[in-house]
């Protein structure tokens, strides 16, 4: 039995590779290799192709404040924050180090090395890269995390007997590492939630509530699941107390959020359901289009609790008013970064439009139909695509997405 679920396993692994195949595809392999050092705060890092036929150009867009040291095979030419890699041959290799400190604006990081343990984003780590090479010339991606002995590492990936992890990114030709990943000397808890590998780590010896987060999940997850359908299929959570940045920050298929944070705060709100709801719609604003992604995650995170029966209708009602009034010290939503009060006006233009909807459809469309939809598109969100959505859950136009109320100058 255990042999055929590994043939089973590989079946699975393989098969987009096949169909791919079968289309006239052709795949070379990119190896990513990063070593951790505690001593210098640094990751050596290594890429490597090979195939029998590569990109001609690979563009990495760099953050010269931590890309370090490029080198390698073939020709590599620094134009500003950008290292141009003509790859040469049929395996070429580029390298650089990696400062893995970085510091928000509050002190406290959001990427952290120490004695004991890691986090950070893999998706820092390894660049923005673009490539330059046939259409039908795919990607297989791995990652190999070298670590100081007896440390372990965890991505949202799967791992290969050899402890590598698969790479996925469907519909992306050029595949590279995203989301949080953590190492070190770990505490972890696993559970398969409502389809969904769930993983909480954390820093042994801190004080890690995996377990009640766990069952947070259980209880909040599926119905969260049922607004989008999409929700990954592998989850990692990675909590640490100080010095990382005091809140929650969403990444792809994961997320970090610091061990202090209540499950539920004092007002109702959850910093977890919020940055659950990123990861599980995967959208982002344009320059004035935050708000839309913000308002949908906190006014969600809200919801999930009341549907659920973590918070009654009058606590929800209550926190609702909250909301409104902080919102009128941020009136205008039309603005390229969300604030805290920007934040609290949009979960609150988001129940209004929840609520036209509902109305106008006499009960048969929702907001839950459009941020479903979005969620599906995924990608960049405008005020444009969310006004035509909510319009054709309504059948009608939305007052609440009228320009001037969103600036703030009328009232809907």
């Amino acid at each position: 039995m255990r042999l055929f679920l590994r043939f089973l396993l590989i079946l699975v692994t393989l098969s987009p590779w096949v169909t791919a195949n079968a289309k006239g595809v052709d795949y070379y392999d990119v190896r990513y290799q990063a070593a951790l050092k505690p001593e210098t705060g640094m990751a050596d890092v290594t890429i490597t192709l090979s195939g029998d036929e590569l990109p001609s150009k690979l563009t990495l867009h760099l953050k010269p404040a931590r890309h370090h040291n490029i080198e390698g095979d073939g020709d590599i030419e620094m134009d500003g924050d950008k290292a141009i890699w003509t790859p040469k041959g049929k395996t070429s290799s580029i390298h650089y180090q990696f400062k893995i400190d970085k510091k928000k604006g509050s002190g406290h990081y959001d990427s952290r090395i120490t004695d004991d343990w890691a986090i950070l984003r893999t998706d820092k780590l390894i660049p923005p890269i673009s490539t330059r090479a046939p259409q039908r010339l795919h990607s297989r991606a791995t990652l190999e995390i070298t670590t100081p002995k007896n440390w372990r590492s965890l991505a949202p990936y799967q791992k290969d007997e050899a402890g590598v992890f698969i790479l996925k990114d469907d519909g992306r030709r050029f595949i590279r590492p995203k989301g949080w990943m953590i190492a070190g000397d770990l505490g972890s808890r696993q559970e398969f939630i409502d389809g969904t590998d769930t993983v909480v780590a954390g820093p042994r010896g801190k004080d890690i509530r995996r377990q009640d987060t766990l069952a947070f999940l259980n209880w909040t997850l599926p119905e969260l699941k049922k607004v989008f359908p999409l929700f990954p299929d592998k989850l990692l959570i990675v909590m640490a107390p100080d010095p990382m940045w005091r809140g929650g920050l969403s990444g792809t298929r994961s997320l970090f959020i610091h061990s202090d944070r209540p499950l539920i705060s004092g007002n109702r709100t959850s910093s977890l359901l919020h940055e659950l709801i990123h990861v599980g719609t995967g959208i982002r604003g344009d320059k004035e289009s935050d708000w839309i992604v913000e308002g949908i995650a906190e006014y969600y995170s809200l919801q999930t609790l009341r549907r659920t029966g973590g918070i009654s209708e009058r606590r929800y009602q209550e926190t609702m008013e909250k909301l409104a009034a902080w919102g009128e010290e941020s009136p205008d939503l039309l603005v390229k970064r969300s604030s805290g009060p920007i934040t609290a006006r949009a979960a609150v233009v988001m129940g209004e439009i929840d609520l036209y909807i509902q109305s106008a459809s006499d009960g048969e469309r929702s907001l839950d139909d459009v941020v479903t939809a979005m969620a599906a598109d995924r990608g960049e969100i405008t005020l444009d695509r969310f006004r035509k959505l909510a319009e054709e859950a309504a059948g009608s136009e939305v007052p609440q997405l009228d320009r001037t109320f969103l600036s703030g100058k009328k009232k809907p």
